[in-house]
């Protein structure tokens, strides 16, 4: 790859990560734990998100403010290895630089409230995308283990990704259940992603896209970030080379130009978050961490997808994206 991106990962929760070892009494969490790892995997990007992790999704705004509050302190003091990015330029600007571009983002909208208009503070604060619902049922969207399926949108997740489209910012499906997924697809007319979700035909988990859902998200010009989570990938030994299917797969059915890579490693989160929403100890054989993600190119460059191809999943797909909704 020529660019100096790299691999744009759209989805981290480094965060959180963050926020727990910082109020541990820890500082230089990006240098010191993370930079080595990133830059051995080649990522330049990453959307790093707001997620209201167990068990403090009983107090969402509280640990909204906590996290906000640990990424700013944490970033300040890594200015030299991190940036945060409002705009295209801005993430190859930093990337030429040598550091890594951060585009700042809501794994759900739980933190809000019913406060729409909280998303303008958000915007302010220098947020560029967001997902409505993290699972779960909130005021403003039904999540993929809500137990309401037949509902999605509230009237005021309407609302809220109006407001998103007029701000700005990315709207993402991941953890949207299926009726969320077609109330947003109704209600946006820009191109939407979902940063971090596979193919449903090749794993029945409901975080996954079933055929109309891809076909329609990539109608509308967006992107699908192949996700390493095994849960995700396959219920039976999951890999790098069974997540390579899902590539192969949803390329088959609506072409390369709209898979991107959506990690969501969690090599670095407590093993007791884990264990708040998973019961299993297996892992992705092969794709682990972020050291796993140029190993994982030459997979796909191993069953024929040309330079091309892998620099548009790699970054070009999802800085297409970027552009066209954040500028």
């Amino acid at each position: 790859m020529n660019s100096k991106i790299g691999v744009f990962d759209a989805h981290s929760d480094l965060f959180t990560n963050v926020t727990l070892r910082r109020q541990a009494g820890e500082t230089e969490i990006i240098r010191h734990c993370h930079r080595a790892q990133l830059q051995a995997g080649n990522i330049g990007a990453m959307i790093c998100c707001v997620w209201i992790d167990p068990p403090f999704t009983d107090t969402p705004t509280n640990r909204m403010v906590d996290i906000m509050g640990s990424s700013c302190a944490e970033l300040r003091t890594a200015a030299d290895v991190a940036e945060v990015a409002y705009c295209t330029t801005d993430i190859e600007r930093i990337c030429t630089e040598g550091k890594l571009a951060i585009l700042l983002g809501m794994e759900g909208l739980s933190g809000l409230g019913t406060q729409v208009d909280f998303l303008d503070v958000l915007y302010a604060w220098g947020v560029r995308h967001a997902m409505l619902t993290w699972n779960e049922a909130n005021a403003f969207a039904n999540g993929a283990c809500s137990p309401h399926a037949e509902t999605g949108l509230t009237p005021l997740g309407v609302c809220a990704v109006q407001r998103m489209e007029e701000l700005g910012m990315i709207v993402d499906v991941s953890h949207a259940n299926e009726k969320t997924f077609w109330d947003i697809c109704a209600h946006t007319q820009k191109p939407f992603i979902a940063s971090h979700s596979n193919a449903y035909k090749l794993c029945a988990h409901a975080r996954n896209l079933k055929d109309d859902q891809i076909k329609a998200l990539a109608e509308r010009g967006g992107v699908i970030g192949m996700n390493a989570w095994p849960e995700f990938i396959a219920s039976d030994a999951p890999s790098a080379e069974r997540l390579a299917d899902h590539v192969d797969y949803i390329s088959g059915l609506v072409g390369v130009d709209h898979i991107a890579c959506g990690f969501d490693f969690c090599d670095y989160l407590p093993s007791e978050t884990l264990a708040s929403f998973t019961h299993t100890d297996v892992t992705c054989k092969g794709l682990t961490s972020a050291v796993d993600v140029p190993p994982f190119l030459l997979v796909l460059k191993g069953r024929g997808y040309s330079d091309t191809d892998l620099e548009k999943i790699a970054h070009g797909n999802l800085m297409r994206v970027v552009s066209e909704i954040i500028g």
